[in-house]
């Protein structure tokens, strides 16, 4: 394990050691999770933005997809449980 030094502000620092002490832990452990916590969500925005360039390449190379208006109905139905068809990818733009 290696040691990282960081300059807060003594505004900060009190907010961080009051943040911590209400989550029942000490000033480091709370700014590691922090920390972790930053890095896991960054991760997964650049996985989501990955994702999304590769789908959006492939509409743009076959010129279908579905319909936000269609794909947002479809995931509505998922979320509430209701039984639902995918919705069927087609030439966009025609």
């Amino acid at each position: 394990m290696s040691t990282t030094t960081i300059r807060i502000d003594d505004d900060l620092k009190a907010r961080v050691a009051a943040a911590a002490e209400r989550a029942g832990k000490t000033a480091h452990g709370f700014i590691v999770d922090a920390i972790a916590q930053a890095t896991e969500q960054s991760e997964l925005e650049s996985d989501f933005h990955l994702v999304a360039a590769r789908r959006l390449a492939k509409i743009i190379a076959t010129g279908e997809g579905v319909p936000l208006g269609e794909a947002r109905e479809y995931l509505l139905a998922r979320v509430r449980g209701k039984p639902t068809r995918r919705p069927k990818p087609r030439k966009l733009g025609s």
